[in-house]
């Protein structure tokens, strides 16, 4: 049948939410370090925060790594992990279809799970990527020691990696071979092969995917795996050792040549693994191991958790930095953004940040104050040495923003009535508005009602005031000829419908009416909050009083002195961001 597909069905699929798109409010008192810095750390429902981040970081994240709940059944302390099969299922579908959007052209999504649910994951992820798009899964090294409670004993997990597109995908490359060392071709002795290449033959070009036909002559060929071959007279001078199986035999070289102006990158005449002179990247393998990468396991995290946080607030099985950093070095470079929507006790956010990447961090549970605020204020100010600081002789620097998402921008009042939440002042509900409406909220320095723009010649103008024919009229004289603007307002008079201008008008909140689901804020995993532990009183760290989102309880959780104090004089100085 023509219409026939294989998919995967269950309870539930295919209910999709009409997410409300919030706005993001800095909360100054847990933000850190340069206020200059990019870096985001969000407090608050994932996948809220993840359609918060739709409009502004669409095709910009070059790595996305998540560690989801496993949905093993077991309870864990900091979060609930036993869903039902159905509810896991819907609630990874839509964080997966926002994730794609976010992810730039030749993005890289890495995926922890285990056993219980990798399966159904892998076809639930090619299903939204695209199975052509699924890049292969890496199998991590997780304990060394294995446990025999159960049937098996399990010493691994899988990690599952997707491409936006895999035509652009980079390769994976997570390191340097030793330098000085020689070896020849396939390290079987076959010798030195050297392929002749007709003049304007070849070139390498692994961001676009294709070798293009042009004049090589004397000219290098640039690519991640090969750094560079000198072509001369037709000639590979270097005469490189590589490591991989050549593709074609010269005559079927010659004959590619002869034939096609341009070449696919998977009919590429030889693709190898990595050179084999001293300091070229090498290749990952998909065996993430303590044998052949040195690879930290649990008990290694758990020491660096316990070391960070102390025993009674080590996070459980936290993921080490050793293996966050091999799977994002393997496909960024300086300056790159990277996101983790789970961030649980903060280990990708540290060791994006000691990386000198960009990054943004979403943790829903109240250790996103307690745990992951003060981790990475200790690697703000240098004070954290563990994991992977060593390695890349961090000594500290850079800092990040705290934002929590807004209330619901529409809410009920006592007679069951829609109106505008009125804890949003005039700056949230342009910023929300922009949002709703596909502009960026961008505030003229100087014209008050161009708020936002969804180009250069549009604009997005809110107000709360009535507006009158003359105010109308006003405006459509301020408007520069080729340009145009949006009204949103509470209420206008009704012959501003027809008044000549290249002015649209609208009334919130009937204007919102079945866009979106307003009013809820929890689409989690059931993550619930840290219990409180006292602290030492030698500590640095002191408690403040904190609200339980599920509840609405109080309750007390731990921050580090130094984030409150070192950003004091920065709140008298600056207003909370919001986009």
């Amino acid at each position: 049948m023509k219409n026939q597909k294989l998919e995967l069905t269950w309870i539930g699929k295919g209910n999709d939410q009409k997410l409300e798109p919030r706005i993001l409010i800095e909360d100054p008192k847990y933000s850190f370090g340069s206020y200059n810095s990019e870096n985001l750390l969000i407090h608050g429902d994932n996948l809220l925060a993840l359609k918060a981040l739709e409009q502004n970081f669409s095709n910009k994240i070059k790595c996305i790594y998540i560690d989801p709940p496993y949905n093993t059944g077991n309870a864990f302390e900091h979060y609930d992990d036993g869903l039902q099969h159905s509810l896991w299922l819907n609630l990874m579908k839509p964080r997966l279809e926002i994730i794609k959007s976010l992810l730039s052209n030749d993005g890289i999504l890495f995926i922890s799970i285990d056993d219980d649910e990798v399966h159904y994951l892998k076809i639930l992820s090619d299903e939204i990527f695209g199975r052509s798009n699924f890049l292969g899964s890496l199998i991590w090294e997780k304990k060394k020691k294995p446990s025999f409670l159960s049937n098996m004993g399990s010493i691994t997990e899988y990690i599952l990696s997707y491409g936006k597109n895999a035509k652009y995908s980079p390769p994976f490359i997570y390191g340097e071979t030793t330098k000085g060392k020689k070896y020849p071709i396939n390290n079987a002795g076959n010798g030195i092969r050297i392929l002749k290449f007709s003049a304007g033959s070849v070139y390498f070009n692994l961001k676009d995917q294709i070798i293009e036909a042009c004049d090589m002559s004397g000219g290098n060929i640039i690519t991640r795996l090969l750094d560079r071959v000198e072509i001369k007279a037709g000639f590979n001078v270097n005469a490189f050792r590589l490591e991989g199986e050549w593709r074609y035999s010269q005559s079927k070289l010659d004959e590619i040549m002869k034939c096609k102006e341009k070449i696919l990158i998977s009919q590429i005449p030889f693709r190898p693994n990595h050179i084999k002179e001293g300091g070229e990247p090498k290749k990952m393998k998909n065996l993430l191991s303590v044998a052949h990468y040195e690879m930290s396991t649990y008990e290694d995290a758990t020491k660096e958790s316990e070391l960070l946080f102390g025993n009674s607030e080590a996070f459980d099985y936290p993921k080490p930095e050793k293996l966050i950093y091999t799977l994002i070095n393997s496909v960024t470079n300086e300056g790159d953004w990277v996101l983790d929507s789970f961030l649980g006790s903060g280990t990708t956010a540290a060791v994006a940040h000691k990386m000198n990447l960009r990054w943004i961090g979403i943790e829903l549970g109240a250790h996103a104050i307690s745990l992951c605020v003060p981790r990475l204020a200790k690697v703000i100010d240098g004070s954290d040495q563990g994991g992977i600081s060593n390695l890349l002789e961090w000594k500290g620097g850079g800092g990040f923003k705290f934002y929590t998402l807004a209330p619901s921008l529409i809410q009920k009042d006592k007679y069951g009535n829609d109106i505008i939440n009125p804890t949003y002042n005039a700056n949230m509900l342009a910023a929300a508005m922009a949002k709703q409406e596909g502009f960026r909220y961008d505030p003229h320095e100087s014209i008050y009602w161009k708020q936002g723009k969804s180009s250069e010649k549009d604009f997005i103008f809110t107000t709360t005031q009535f507006i009158t024919v003359e105010m109308f009229d006003r405006l459509a004289e301020e408007l520069q000829p080729n340009e145009s603007l949006l009204i949103c307002c509470k209420g206008f008079k009704t012959e501003c419908k027809s008044r000549p201008g290249n002015i649209t008008i609208k009334k919130i909140p009937q204007m919102l009416y079945g866009r979106c689901e307003f009013g809820k804020d929890d689409y989690s995993f059931n993550i619930i909050n840290l219990p409180h532990v006292e602290p030492d009183n030698s500590s640095t760290n002191e408690d403040e009083i904190s609200i339980d989102e599920s509840t609405g309880k109080k309750m007390k959780s731990k921050t580090n002195k130094s984030v409150s104090s070192a950003n004091e004089k920065k709140e008298d100085e600056s207003q909370p961001s919001l986009f």
